[in-house]
């Protein structure tokens, strides 16, 4: 206790936040004045609001962002009101002396808040610890330890709630939160069988209570049944239940996700036990060809990769489904990079496996093929699955037009086709795929069948902005792409079963261009085109047509077209060229004389000229 109340100050940040506690004062004092007769209880009896205090302090100091560090220097600040206002200091800043509350002394049912917080207070702690035990290991046994202290000041107030001056609703919720905190205890140390017998209590009686109470009392303890549900089933799974699994399983995908105390020891456990599983299994089949599995991490996705599938399928909306795609690839793109540490070192090895094979690629070559199949597989899936929301959204928007968001357009649905089909061509250059014939000609027909969709939402962005001609030239190559894919179907149906149908494609292609037609004729005959000078805006400067009234509205805008700029080029006169004809008629004087007079000079001229003589 002692040394709890010396960190009293909540910690770093403490004093930060003592000013915001003190404008909250009026909840907490509302809080800390004596109750009233309580319902169902003896007229001078003292009730406390237990899990009602606890969850709206935890909503309000820090919680709701996980912030625990601040909600513990909250719970010591309000300690300290709480002792000052009851005058149950412990000594002086001297002297330390401990007090304890007794059922003699319990006259207001802030005695009772007091040492709630005191429970919350080392609560709060050890799940501060329990954030810091991620990277520092050693902070587990004081996160034990402040556990331990918060179910020891539980175990005071379920004393102090059996006196006959508390009512019976406090009672049972002292019950319930002793319960709670023991539970919690239990699960850190691991003892499953006495953390589910703990939970259980609690769970019974946070039921009775909402049973017990109107629909808009009960929400609070039903929340709390909610919470606690998948760690009984946790400890259930651990103490040799393995139907719970599956129901732990249920409960992630239906939450998107399992929060608090039991997420990182569910997702911990899922691996745990595909670890277990991967041990038995020691190679894979693929098209034909068994390859062995020696990589852990490869196992146990492998192992997971239907689980995750089955999860997927089963998702109830888009929000789920995408957060599992990624899951999903993320694990697999952990798997491939284990696959290429291991191609490394053996890169020597591959390439004379290669020369003795004939072309053969080696065991763990042809795994990661496997591997990279399954990824472009999943990433044309998800992008398959978003095409698809956003066609709803599109047929939805076409129905009732609204404004105020922005609205899902036919180029949104070509870029993810664009993605698709950049996969299908990774999935042709995999390697040890290439003489497979079977294998290209499955992703020859499902390039068609989305080159097909590209076309025809290509098609729709034209219509869109009117270009009606080329809207039906992208029509008629819907329909090429679709008539290839139904007469090379054949042998290969089985594959195109997953595929959106073409069949499908072709009645919606044959409707869009008969309403293709009539728009266009429409606009052809539309009396709009004849508009009244006053309307026609030719593209002109306005330099150029102050004699024509023209109604432009760009005037007014920021971009007006008042001139041409830079201006044109004109044409201007070259400048003239001369050319002296009477050059080769002119007779020029001799100059032999000149010639030889200098090739006499020879060596002497040189020398005179040297010293500066002339002659």
């Amino acid at each position: 206790m002692a040394a709890e109340r010396q960190g009293g100050g909540g910690g770093r940040g403490a004093g930060a936040e003592e000013n915001k506690d003190h404008k909250d004062g009026k909840d907490n004092k509302e809080n800390e004045r004596p109750a009233g007769p309580q319902p169902g209880g003896l007229g001078d009896s003292l009730g406390l609001e237990i899990l009602q205090i606890v969850k709206e302090s935890q909503q309000q100091h820090g919680l709701r962002h996980g912030d625990f560090q601040r909600y513990r220097g909250y719970c010591s600040r309000r300690l300290r009101r709480l002792r000052k206002t009851l005058n149950f200091k412990m000594g002086n800043r001297h002297k330390f002396t401990g007090k304890k509350v007794t059922e003699e002394i319990l006259s207001d049912n802030r005695y009772l808040l007091l040492i709630l917080m005191d429970a919350e207070r080392a609560w709060s702690y050890a799940m501060q610890l329990k954030q810091e035990a991620n990277t520092e290991p050693r902070k587990r046994f004081h996160l034990l330890s402040r556990l331990r202290k918060a179910v020891k000041h539980a175990e005071e107030l379920e004393k102090l709630c059996e006196s006959n001056r508390v009512d019976a609703k406090t009672k049972l919720e002292a019950q319930a939160y002793m319960a709670y905190l023991t539970g919690m205890l239990r699960f850190e140390h691991q003892e499953w069988k006495a953390a589910m017998e703990a939970f259980n209590k609690c769970k019974t009686i946070y039921e009775k209570l909402a049973n017990a109470f109107t629909e808009e009392q009960a929400v609070l303890y039903n929340q709390r049944v909610e919470e606690i549900s998948p760690n009984i089933r946790y400890c259930a799974y651990n103490i040799g239940d393995q139907s719970a699994m599956n129901e732990l399983m249920q409960m992630r995908l239906r939450s998107g996700g399992t929060e608090g105390l039991l997420a990182e020891k569910l997702e911990a456990l899922i691996t745990q036990t595909r670890a277990k599983q991967a041990a038995t299994m020691s190679e894979v089949e693929w098209r034909g060809r068994t390859v062995p599995v020696k990589i852990d991490k490869v196992r146990i996705f492998l192992l997971g990769l239907a689980d995750n599938e089955a999860a997927i399928a089963q998702a109830e909306n888009e929000e789920t489904k995408e957060r599992l795609f990624e899951s999903l690839l993320s694990e697999c793109r952990d798997a491939i990079q284990a696959v290429r540490e291991e191609l490394k070192p053996d890169q020597k090895q591959r390439e004379h496996s290669l020369e003795n094979d004939s072309g053969k690629v080696s065991n763990i070559q042809y795994l990661h093929s496997y591997l990279t199949y399954i990824k472009l597989s999943t990433a044309i899936k998800r992008n398959e699955s978003m095409a698809k929301s956003l066609q709803k959204a599109l047929l939805q928007q076409q129905r009732s037009d609204e404004d105020g968001k922005r609205s899902p357009r036919p180029q949104d649905l070509i870029r993810l086709y664009d993605i698709i089909l950049q996969n299908l061509v990774e999935l042709t250059q995999l390697p040890g795929l290439e003489e497979d014939k079977n294998f290209q000609k499955e992703i020859g027909l499902k390039t068609l069948v989305y080159k097909a969709y590209r076309c025809f939402f290509i098609a729709q962005s034209y219509v869109l902005v009117k270009k009606w001609s080329e809207a039906l030239v992208l029509y008629e190559r819907v329909l090429k792409y679709a008539r290839e894919v139904q007469s090379g179907a054949g042998a290969h149906r089985n594959s195109l079963k997953e595929l959106p149908d073409v069949q499908d494609l072709i009645t919606q292609v044959n409707a869009e261009k008969y309403s293709l037609q009539a728009a266009a004729i429409l606009d052809a005959n539309d009396p709009h085109e004849a508009e009244s000078p006053s309307q026609v805006k030719d593209g002109k400067p306005l330099s150029e047509r102050f004699e024509t009234f023209c109604l432009d509205p760009s005037l007014v805008s920021k971009q007006v077209n008042l001139v041409h700029f830079p201006p044109g080029f004109q044409p201007i006169p070259c400048k003239p060229l001369f050319f002296d004809l009477a050059l080769n008629h002119v007779a020029f004087p001799p100059l032999e004389d000149k010639v030889e007079q200098k090739a006499k000079s020879g060596l002497t001229g040189y020398i005179k000229g040297i010293f500066g003589f002339k002659s």
